[in-house]
């Protein structure tokens, strides 16, 4: 493992955490009072989710490569039913917040959060192709090395929200949903092309 293994890997780091960025100020858009505590908890699933997914596929990849090819198939449209289904409520609450300049927050729940840390780094699953010919302990590495360059994407994607979301105010719902729905098709659209 040389200084191209980590570079390489990096880079592949930040090409998974793009959809959790992305997600990331969504959530700070629906949730602009967001807590510190809360920030690093969602920035934590997403790390976890891009970190657990690319292991996982490797270990599909070396005891069950037959189910692995058929999830593959319906990987894309569970992304996008969850995202779809997250993001339209959000563009819902946000439209019945009527004109005002106020803030809406509609806090972002556990559930909610699993479901977009599934979403996001479902597509992970096929990096475990690509490392199948690894030993475990350096798959690993590249997981790890997934996981906190995702974790540190999302934190600057929260800070980007909030910034965001102080300057559009009602707004910020209705865009953190339309992100999200945007996200579940550019994950069907990756898969098919």
């Amino acid at each position: 493992m040389d200084l191209s293994f980590y570079i390489q890997n990096i880079l592949l780091g930040f090409g998974l955490a793009m959809d959790s960025f992305s997600v990331s100020i969504a959530d700070t858009l629906a949730e602009p009072d967001m807590s510190k505590r809360k920030g690093l908890l969602i920035a934590g699933t997403f790390g976890f989710c891009q970190a657990a997914f690319p292991l996982i596929g490797w270990f599909l990849v070396h005891t069950l490569l037959s189910v692995f090819m058929f999830l593959e198939k319906i990987i894309p449209w569970a992304a996008l039913i969850m995202l779809a289904w997250i993001g339209g409520n959000m563009i819902k609450e946000g439209l019945s917040g009527g004109e005002s300049a106020e803030v809406i927050d509609h806090p972002v729940t556990g559930p909610q959060l699993a479901f977009q840390g599934v979403a996001t780094a479902i597509d992970a699953l096929s990096v475990g192709l690509t490392i199948a010919d690894y030993h475990f302990g350096k798959a690993l590495l590249v997981a790890v090395i997934a996981g906190v360059v995702t974790f540190l994407v999302c934190i600057a994607g929260l800070r980007i929200g909030k910034k965001l979301g102080e300057k559009i105010g009602s707004r910020a719902s209705v865009l953190g949903g339309c992100i999200l729905i945007f996200i579940g098709l550019k994950v069907l659209f990756d898969y098919y092309m």
